[in-house]
């Protein structure tokens, strides 16, 4: 069988990203634009619904809002951090807090980076990217 140049260079599949955002136009902007440059996206409006889809169909990433309702986004992420299953999904906090105090509680959660809201379009699918190559990268 003849490749097409056409045809994407992997035939893995796309990756998958949750998006976890309480903010209805935040969640559908960020969705939208992932999906446009090719990945599957999961939506969730709340901690608990983002772990129960977690839970149904593990993520290869995470955009998580850290200030939701019910479980906040650093619960869950020590949660999904603490658990074998889960504790290799890259989890990016997402959020309008920008102090250093933030990023610091984000990290020791176990937030594997930061993106400051409001997000710019031009550069997360190139940060979603970079962390997802990083992750597939092995380890030496």
């Amino acid at each position: 069988m003849r490749s097409n140049d056409t045809e994407p260079q992997s035939a893995k599949p796309a990756a998958t990203v949750l998006v976890v955002d309480d903010n209805p136009i935040n969640l559908k902007l960020v969705s939208d634009l992932l999906a446009f440059e090719g990945y599957r996206v999961l939506k969730a409006d709340d901690g608990e619904k983002a772990a129960a889809s977690v839970q149904e169909d593990p993520p290869d990433l995470i955009l998580l809002d850290v200030d939701l309702p019910g479980i906040d986004g650093l619960t869950l992420t020590k949660r999904l951090k603490g658990d074998p299953p889960t504790a290799d999904i890259i989890i990016v906090a997402l959020t309008a807090f920008a102090m250093k105090a933030d990023r610091q509680r984000a990290m020791a959660a176990g937030c594997d980076a930061y993106v400051t809201k409001p997000i710019n379009t031009r550069e997360l699918p190139a940060q979603v990217a970079e962390l997802l190559q990083r992750r597939e990268k092995p380890r030496t």
